[in-house]
């Protein structure tokens, strides 16, 4: 019981807390100076970037695991399960000068869905990168690098897919 009333704490607040520590790592990103291994001249940002992004690592499986609870995974994964036909009536919509709504399984829900998937491939790469050998850390530093640029893409347009979200409320 405890738990559950801790978890429901928590769960509001995931969105908001991935989102902020997201920012904050891509925001301070251009200031870290990690290779191979975290040396011992890191810098503050250096020791930030790693142990907050260790922490979004475990805020982002909590966020995943909340957004595929209780059969919700088949709004944002509908492809799954081989369900296209919101996603391409959308599609359609689109090519007529129609705007998509929100939720349902149509072209929002998906690409909400690869913002997920794409912030898991950021924290796993950033895992491993922290975990291999030296010899094979950049290589991973570079899949890091190239999800977590996917993932800023996806950021700019989830921003923008909120504006049609509150176009929602108002019409």
């Amino acid at each position: 019981m405890k738990f559950k009333l801790l978890w429901q704490r928590i769960e509001v607040m995931l969105h908001p807390l991935v989102m902020l520590m997201c920012l904050l790592l891509i925001c301070t990103s251009p200031w870290i100076l990690i290779g191979r291994q975290l040396g011992s001249r890191a810098s503050f940002w250096d020791f930030f970037h790693v142990y907050g992004g260790l922490f979004t690592a475990l805020l982002a499986v909590m966020f995943t695991y909340k957004v595929c609870s209780a059969g919700q995974w088949r709004q944002f994964f509908p492809w799954l399960t081989l369900e296209f036909k919101p996603l391409l009536a959308d599609i359609r919509g689109l090519l007529r000068g129609q705007l998509p709504h929100s939720g349902g399984k149509g072209l929002i829900s998906v690409i909400e869905g690869i913002g997920v998937i794409l912030l898991l491939l950021v924290v796993i790469t950033g895992g491993v990168w922290y975990a291999v050998e030296p010899h094979a850390a950049l290589v991973w530093r570079g899949y890091h690098i190239l999800f977590a640029q996917g993932f800023i893409g996806f950021i700019v347009l989830h921003c923008l897919l909120a504006l049609l979200h509150l176009r929602d409320f108002f019409s």
